[in-house]
């Protein structure tokens, strides 16, 4: 007779089962595949240097320079966009594997966040690596707080993820909503604009936002030199990451059968 798993083994086979199909579905689910996953952030920093070009006077990065400073920036918040945008549509990817009871809601959830996770920390080394073939100073100074502030993001992503795919997935239309509101952040987090150049009232405003402060974090990380703002807290982003988990856990289990059955 078998021995019955325990609910950690159990978790854990469920875990590498959607892990291999979601990894093959991104490889085979079009033409250019994981391709796009590394194209992606080229054209990112394409356009934006060249916008930058004729930004004039901010095109001076105090402490760092631009491209390197605008890389770190932009690889993080697009692993915390790709997370949040990936978990809010796993649950309606994988309605059908919910025929079988191991499988729950959240583990589709964080399978996919550990698989976005995964890839962009690929095409960082890779940014990093290329950057410093082109003789670019992008290694980071303090190697564990980078670690430290990247997998903080990714937890922040999760939460976010957790929350608003119980929403998308009752209210298919809030999908829509939620992207309109969520693209502005690509400008007040301050990817693509220092956040230095700008009214010290308005940056007192965008301090309100934490997704600014792991990206200064993240850039103070790899910068010895670097100057951010006043007032950026790790502590007042473990606050929001903490309540963000716990409350989208808490609508997973709420609404665990409705989500099952939509």
């Amino acid at each position: 007779m078998h021995s019955a798993r325990s609910p950690y083994k159990v978790t854990l086979h469920v875990w590498h089962a959607l892990f291999m199909r979601e990894a093959s579905a991104r490889i085979t689910g079009d033409r250019l595949g994981w391709t796009w996953i590394f194209i992606e952030p080229l054209v990112h920093i394409l356009l934006f240097v060249a916008i930058r070009q004729l930004m004039g006077r901010v095109r001076h990065i105090a402490g760092a320079e631009f491209i390197p400073w605008f890389i770190t920036g932009m690889v993080i918040y697009l692993m915390f966009s790709t997370v949040m945008n990936r978990s809010m549509g796993a649950i309606s990817a994988s309605r059908a594997l919910f025929a079988y009871r191991q499988v729950h809601p959240v583990d589709t959830i964080v399978v996919r966040a550990i698989l976005e996770v995964l890839i962009k920390v690929i095409v960082l080394l890779l940014l990093v690596g290329g950057a410093a073939f082109l003789e670019y100073d992008i290694l980071p100074a303090n190697a564990l707080a980078a670690a430290s502030v990247w997998c903080t993001m990714w937890i922040f992503a999760l939460g976010v993820g957790l929350v608003f795919s119980v929403i998308v997935t009752t209210i298919q239309e809030m999908a829509k909503f939620i992207g309109m509101v969520t693209f502005p952040l690509y400008f007040l987090s301050g990817v693509m604009i220092p956040v230095q150049v700008l009214p010290h009232s308005l940056q007192t405003v965008l301090l309100f936002n934490p997704i600014l402060h792991i990206v200064e974090s993240f850039r103070l990380a790899f910068f010895t030199n670097y100057q951010s703002i006043y007032g950026i807290n790790m502590q007042y982003v473990m606050f929001w990451t903490l309540s963000l988990v716990v409350f989208g856990l808490m609508l997973q289990i709420r609404f665990k059968n409705r989500l099952m059955s939509e």
